[in-house]
């Protein structure tokens, strides 16, 4: 299987690759998010580790059990030849109603045919008011095109 754009990669395509993976995520479909892996790739987020599409498929059904309402937006920080490092803010609420914003970095490696092999996921989070949200848009989904990235606005 393959998932163009493949490495190495211009900036171009780097960034078509985060948008790619952002729209994805705010699928908050598991299985679909799973298959822009490698069968193998290994994971860290936060404090856990893991490998394998089937711990990644179980870590997002977990995550989006908890993390209510998702949506993300990620912008390229950098890349070289196979590798993506991102930058990303996400909303959420708890099951008691409490809004989070969490803002990450994340270093990708990718293989010849374009799946992530590696993942590696830093990520603070703070809680936000209802009315302090910035991200709006109807969920799931893609970000609307009208919806500016976080170099606009980055906190």
């Amino acid at each position: 299987m393959s998932r163009p754009p493949l490495p190495p990669f211009t900036r171009e395509a780097a960034a078509r690759k985060a948008r790619m993976a952002e729209d994805a995520w705010n699928s908050r479909d598991p299985e679909r998010v799973a298959l822009a892996y490698t069968a193998d790739s290994r994971w860290r987020n936060r404090a856990e580790f893991f490998e394998g599409r089937p711990a990644i498929t179980a870590f997002l059904k977990r995550k989006w059990a908890k993390e209510l309402d998702y949506r993300l937006i990620k912008d390229l920080w950098a890349f070289d030849g196979n590798r993506i490092a991102v930058r990303f803010q996400y909303e959420w609420h708890d099951a008691a109603g409490q809004w989070h914003r969490s803002y990450g970095n994340e270093q990708w490696e990718f293989d010849e045919h374009g799946l992530m092999r590696r993942r590696e996921a830093s990520i603070n989070d703070i809680t936000i008011d209802e009315k302090d949200r910035r991200f709006r848009w109807p969920a799931p989904g893609p970000r609307p095109a009208d919806v500016p990235g976080l170099s606009d606005s980055p906190f």
